[in-house]
């Protein structure tokens, strides 16, 4: 069996409510998510639901592109996401096995592939 432990979260950026900086649906700190490093990303609601797990090769330019993207699996559900999580995973094949493992372990809501539990 292969054991595989979810990675801590190496930044971990809030919804602001009512931001007086510049922001993206409430997001003001994309500042603090890595411009050019690899990993996973994860977008939770304010009832600590796991929504949607990506994973990119740029994380900030990646995830930025989810609430811009009209083809983003989560753009109808844009305003539900309330806590990013950014892991930095340098191996790609490690962010693909990750990336499947936390959309099945933790049930992701809007992860259309990937998904063995339905």
């Amino acid at each position: 069996m292969i054991n595989i432990t979810i990675p801590t979260p190496d930044v971990t950026i809030t919804k602001q409510d009512n931001p007086e900086q510049s922001n993206i649906y409430g997001f003001t700190d994309f500042h603090l998510i890595t411009r050019d490093k690899g990993g996973i990303f994860m977008f939770y609601n304010d009832n600590q639901e796991l929504l949607f797990v990506g994973k990119a090769r740029k994380l900030r330019p990646r995830i930025k592109k989810h609430f811009n993207d009209n083809v983003s699996p989560i753009k109808l559900h844009r305003d539900e996401v309330s806590k990013i999580e950014v892991c930095i995973v340098r191996d790609p094949a490690h962010r693909e096995i990750y990336e499947t493992y936390i959309i099945n372990e933790l049930k992701s809501k809007y992860n259309v592939e990937k998904v063995y539990f339905k």
